[in-house]
């Protein structure tokens, strides 16, 4: 059990630096929509608890941004916006009618006495209205407004162009984050005319996945405010709504299915104690398929970890739960440290490790048992099979004992009575389930290595996914050279 003295319980917080999309290296600098969300107090300080951490909305998303629409043109992504707009407010760049969206003419982006129907002057107000907290956010806000008259005019030409009122939105997001808390703009008003926005670029392009994402971020920004209300209640499950639309458009998007199990998590919080088992079972699911996509998003990797934890904690203290407390503490404790050991300088993952380190089976990472045939013949006859122990750390899964009772314990280590099967994490090709009807009945694991295939079968599905999840972690901290950092967590 944990030092129960700390807070365990899994509360959001906010990432200090963007997630690239799948298979990009390491991380650039972060655009104006990302920074705002950065460094929050959660996410800095020093204080051993478990928190959930939240992807970066970069208000743009990828697969949409290399897309272009029937008319050759394509959403911007925030950086982009402000930037052009930056330049047109200063003169420096004129743009044609007829260029997207984003362009206006001159005479009409620099006039202010345009006419707005009513409800384009509410948001206008509203923006109006922001004053950011230094002179950098005002600067940034005089751009940002700047910028929605240039959508409002875009809108008033072509009422049916969905891309400008999806930058518009984009516009109205990043004023929310800008607002001064002494302002009288309303953080929360921004965001529901953003909302609206969306609402109307998705009705005009069904299919616009940058817009039920940040939609879906906009919506979840809103429950925040509102605590474990039964209105916050329902704004999670829009948001969870629209981060199943945007997984249904774009099903390779990490970030989305990150967000998605984050806002079930949260949902979970709410809900009555009888429907909070099925939401967090679907909040796991969705980190697992995340990480699936990228092996290396620590963000997924460590929320699942928080999940875990939270699950945890409600089964020592109720039961009912298919695995023991200690099993789910075990399971928490490697995705937290594999998350560390992929982003060592997180101050977040670092406090959660001191929390959870003397949960893993140390010095293993993962001890178990899995049914395998005799190392010298991988395609023995069932009746050969056996269930032994198998032990993962940072360099190897190995079979370390045969006995179907548990192993006895010297000094902490696990007693090795004779070594089978071994498998070198640097020999690693790939690692999946396998259903070859050749196997033993039981849910099966094939591990490609340079040696050729290793095959072993897990008692269940759902401790397959856990063998899955951690020889894949192991691997991948291996690839990205910090096997001297998952060596120090485990070896002390």
């Amino acid at each position: 059990m944990p030092d129960m003295e700390e807070s365990a319980q899994p509360t959001p917080a906010d990432p200090s630096e963007p997630e690239l999309p799948n298979g990009a290296g390491e991380p650039e600098p972060a655009s104006p929509v990302a920074d705002a969300h950065a460094s929050t107090p959660e996410a800095e300080e020093e204080e051993d608890e478990v928190v959930a951490v939240e992807e970066a909305p970069a208000r743009s998303a990828p697969s949409k941004g290399a897309e272009t629409n029937a008319d050759g043109w394509r959403p911007y992504t925030m950086g982009e916006l402000l930037g052009e707009a930056a330049e047109a407010a200063a003169g420096r760049s004129e743009y044609a009618e007829g260029n997207g969206a984003g362009s206006a003419t001159p005479e009409r982006s620099r006039s202010d006495n345009l006419q707005l129907s009513s409800h384009h002057d509410v948001a206008m107000d509203l923006i109006n209205n922001v004053t950011g907290v230094d002179e950098e956010g005002r600067s940034r806000q005089r751009i940002l407004t700047f910028a929605a008259k240039r959508y409002i005019s875009a809108i008033e030409r072509n009422p049916e162009d969905p891309d400008a009122y999806y930058n518009w939105a984009l516009v109205l997001q990043e004023s929310a984050d800008n607002v001064d808390p002494d302002s009288d703009s309303s953080k929360d008003s921004l965001l529901e005319e953003a909302c609206k926005k969306y609402a109307e670029a998705t009705r005009l392009c069904p299919t616009l996945y940058d817009a039920y994402y940040n939609w879906a971020i906009a919506i979840a920004d809103r429950a925040k405010m509102r605590g474990r209300t039964k209105e916050a209640e329902e704004l999670w499950q829009q948001a969870i709504m629209n981060y199943d639309k945007a997984v249904q458009l774009s099903w390779n998007s990490p970030q989305a299915l990150n967000n998605w199990g984050l806002g079930l998590q949260e949902l979970s919080a709410i809900v009555p104690a009888k429907d909070k088992q099925t939401i967090i079972k679907t909040a796991i699911s969705k980190f697992r398929s995340a990480i699936q996509l990228q092996f290396d998003f620590h963000r997924a990797i460590y929320n699942l970890g928080t999940v875990l934890y939270g699950l945890a904690e409600d089964t020592s203290r109720s039961g009912g739960a298919d695995n023991s407390p200690s099993d789910l503490y075990s399971q928490s404790a490697i995705y937290v440290a594999a998350a560390h050991a992929l982003k060592p300088n997180y101050s977040v993952y670092r406090s959660a490790l001191r929390l959870v380190r003397s949960m893993l089976p140390l010095p293993y990472l993962k001890v178990g048992y899995l049914t395998a045939p005799p190392a010298d013949d991988p395609i023995a006859p069932h009746k050969l099979w056996e269930r032994s122990q198998f032990i993962l750390n940072h360099e190897e899964l190995q079979q370390v004992n045969t006995s179907e009772s548990a192993p006895a314990k010297s000094n902490g280590l696990v007693e090795k009575t004779k070594r089978f099967i071994k498998v070198s994490v640097a020999d690693i090709v790939s690692v999946s389930t396998c259903s070859d009807l050749t196997l033993p009945p039981g849910a099966g694991l094939c591990i490609n290595t340079t040696n050729g295939p290793v095959f072993l079968v897990a008692e269940s599905w759902e401790s397959l996914d856990g063998w899955l999840d951690a020889i894949r972690l192991v691997y991948t901290i291996f690839a990205r050279g910090r096997s001297d950092v998952l060596a120090g967590i485990i070896t002390g």
